[in-house]
């Protein structure tokens, strides 16, 4: 723990600075727009985004959805690539149009963002979903990306090799669905979270 000295005073840094839990200068930043905030947090196996609104006694969560509530409606896939990101996108989307919130900014934390990944899928999908959040086009990843094309075509490509695509697909086969068909269950879980 470093201590600043000011003469003869010293100022303890916030604990969560210290635990480099919160940079304060973005924060503030943030703030000072006025608007919800957009919180999105990955992990290996989730994917968690917040409508956060700020508080003087604590922020409060608005809405809220994590990619593991994709499992509830249908989901066989994992849940912690792009393709889960950006449906949990589209579901807190459609969570806070029935809320009437229709503008946020985003809110990454700590996180490194890199373009056209995870977390930029989730926010495309909020945005498909209608919010309004401001952001740069070019780090949105592509549809076909998304969709999880190049996974079917990649499934398509190795099937002769039998060990080989168990080995890469267990988890699908697991949960008997077939990886050629990620697109199609896409569409169709996008529809559903849509018409709910």
């Amino acid at each position: 723990m470093t201590i600043k000295k000011y003469g003869q005073r010293r100022t303890v840094p916030h604990r969560r600075k210290r635990e480099s839990r919160t940079n304060y200068k973005k924060r503030l930043a943030l703030l000072k727009s006025g608007e919800n905030r957009l919180v999105i947090r990955k992990a290996n196996n989730t994917v968690t985004m917040q409508l956060v609104e700020y508080s003087p006694a604590g922020d409060k969560t608005l809405v809220s959805a994590c990619s593991t509530e994709l499992r509830k409606l249908g989901w066989k896939m994992h849940t912690g690539n792009m393709t889960s990101a950006y449906l949990t996108g589209i579901l807190i989307g459609v969570k806070a149009k029935k809320k009437k919130i229709g503008q946020a900014v985003l809110d990454l934390g700590l996180q490194t963002p890199n373009k056209g990944g995870k977390l930029f899928s989730a926010l495309k999908g909020a945005v498909d979903a209608g919010m309004q959040i401001p952001h740069d086009a070019e780090v949105l990843p592509g549809m076909d990306r998304i969709s999880g094309k190049h996974v079917a075509e990649y499934a398509a490509k190795i099937k002769s090799d039998k060990a080989r695509y168990e080995k890469q697909f267990s988890r699908y086969l697991k949960e008997k669905a077939d990886p050629e068909q990620v697109t199609k269950m896409f569409e169709e879980m996008k529809k559903k979270i849509l018409a709910s």
